[in-house]
């Protein structure tokens, strides 16, 4: 009886999240469509959708919006995030520094580098980028510990009703796997999977579900919220299915709720807001227009440079010249009547505001999207300094400020649903390394450390202030400050040793050292 109750909650579960993903991705085609579009527009295939008329017709590619995503990519990417945490209370300023430490060896192990790029590429192509928080048992070499990683911006789907990703009804990540794969995963659960319902007629509509249909079944990851019986708390929960079966159901394990703190695990920044939507838009959207303009009139410019490089010849029946003895450039004389009959027709050249329109709307879209000369490092008129570099560089940036801001306070929350990840899933003592004086020390990270007393009551959770920083400063930044230093160097304002703990060059720590050493034989 008890197993019949199972299989008929697990068949209700199934049709729950295929009801729901049926609505969810009617709403989101469009958006798949638009995804694609962009990264089309990205790749330089401006072309693909404009039917040919003509097969011998130019159809030319200037990567305007290539090249402006790379640039402010690479102004985005000098600002790559770093968790800063501070204690609530100074007492707990050692914690503190452990805690930012497993923090910081968790990003470097799971490579948050490579997936910080991919967000970029995210949010500047398709208008948004998402970051799972989750934790993985294999990290730190079997130890365990918390992650931040990118999800494929076409391989998630938010409630299309809500603007708030935690206020939906689900979430779900979407991705193909062979039946082997679920064979060897799940081979209880294989012997009663069915057929893949979207790969019929009209799965090709959906680009993201298209891949190779013949041996592959559409894996759901499917992630939703219930109600506890604490008022407005809610306990969420995940389901693996695919081919109407429950492959893993979360709450078989963790009844309570996959996590402590009740949120979905995802957090999704978009770079250009859009109403009524959690998503947004990005730099291809808002120029891609431009983009088509500027290759037409491209198309035209070459088309009249074709048809100008071999003029025509008109020539009447009442000259007297044959046409095939005109073509023949070989022969010194051609006989004919009269030269009345002959002439040369050459293609009018293009008005001049044309081509400087062209370059016009060029400029445009690299003066507007922030991909200008300040911001790529090209400067006129003797501009050497690094201070005034630096100052013409934060003048000219500000659309990758923005989407830095963006970025960072997405980082922020990742960080913080991050530790209550590790405050409730670690379980092994986990080494790391912090600095204290300028000495490095060893210490054991236990998550016994996340909770502590708060006014006379134990086992509270431990709360932190998290801020973020660049991980490290771009050359002119430093440049910049290292200037400032020593002018307040030459002002008598600081000492030397205050102008060298200041300013920031590689192998300060060593230096630094070299010259306390010197002080004390003295």
């Amino acid at each position: 009886m008890e197993r019949a109750n199972e299989k008929e909650a697990s068949k209700g579960l199934c049709e729950r999240a295929y009801r729901l993903f049926d609505e969810f991705r009617g709403a989101y085609r469009q958006e798949w469509m638009r995804l694609e579009n962009n990264e089309r527009i990205y790749r330089g295939d401006h072309w693909y959708d404009v039917p040919v008329t003509d097969e011998n017709e130019p159809r030319p590619v200037t990567p305007i919006i290539q090249s402006t995503v790379e640039n402010v990519s690479a102004d985005l990417m000098d600002q790559a995030p770093e968790a800063i945490i501070r204690p609530e209370t100074g007492a707990d300023s050692r914690i503190a520094q452990v805690v930012e430490a497993v923090i910081r060896r968790n990003h470097d192990v799971a490579g948050y580098a490579v997936e910080y790029q991919k967000l970029i590429h995210d949010l500047l192509v398709g208008g948004y980028c998402v970051q799972e928080v989750g934790y993985d048992p294999a990290l730190n070499s079997g130890l365990g510990g918390a992650f931040i990683r990118h999800v494929d911006d076409r391989s998630i789907l938010f409630d299309p009703l809500c603007d708030d990703v935690q206020e939906g009804r689900a979430v779900f990540k979407i991705s193909l796997r062979t039946r082997e794969w679920f064979k060897d995963r799940y081979p209880k659960q294989y012997l009663n999977m069915g057929d893949d319902p979207y790969a019929a007629a009209d799965a090709p509509a959906d680009d993201v579900l298209k891949g190779d249909r013949r041996n592959s079944v559409l894996l759901l990851e499917y992630w939703w919220k219930e109600p506890t019986e604490q008022p407005g708390v809610f306990a969420v929960h995940m389901a693996l299915i695919a081919g109407g079966v429950v492959l893993e159901d979360s709450r078989q394990t963790k009844p309570q709720g996959y996590f402590a703190h009740g949120m979905y695990p995802f957090i999704l920044t978009p770079l250009y807001m859009r109403k009524g939507s959690c998503l947004g838009f990005g730099i291809v959207d808002l120029f891609e227009k431009q983009q088509r303009y500027a290759d037409k009139l491209d198309q035209i410019v070459l088309k009249n440079a074709f048809m100008a490089s071999h003029n025509k010849l008109l020539v009447t029946e009442a000259s007297g010249f044959d046409e095939e003895d005109l073509k023949d450039w070989s022969k010194e004389v051609h006989r004919g009547e009269s030269l009345n009959g002959v002439t040369w027709f050459s293609t009018p050249p293009l008005p001049a505001y044309l081509l400087s329109y062209v370059q016009r709307i060029r400029e445009d879209i690299k003066e507007e999207s922030g991909a200008n000369d300040s911001s790529r490092g090209n400067f006129r008129q003797g501009v050497t300094a690094a201070s005034a570099i630096r100052a013409l560089q934060v003048a000219s940036t500000k659309r990758a400020r923005m989407a830095t801001a963006r970025l960072y306070e997405a980082f922020r929350q990742a960080v913080r649903m991050e530790i209550e990840v590790e405050r409730e899933f670690n379980f092994y003592l986990r080494p790391v390394t912090i600095y204290e004086d300028g000495e490095a020390q060893e210490v054991l990270f236990d998550s016994a450390m996340l909770t502590g007393t708060r006014n006379g009551t134990e086992g509270l959770p431990l709360e932190f202030y998290i801020s973020v920083k660049a991980s490290q400063q771009d050359p002119f930044s430093a440049s910049a400050q290292n200037e400032l230093i020593l002018q307040l160097l030459q002002a008598g304002a600081i000492e030397p040793k205050q102008a060298l703990e200041m300013m920031i060059f590689e192998g300060k720590d060593q230096l630094l050292k070299g010259v306390e050493a010197k002080a004390q034989t003295i």
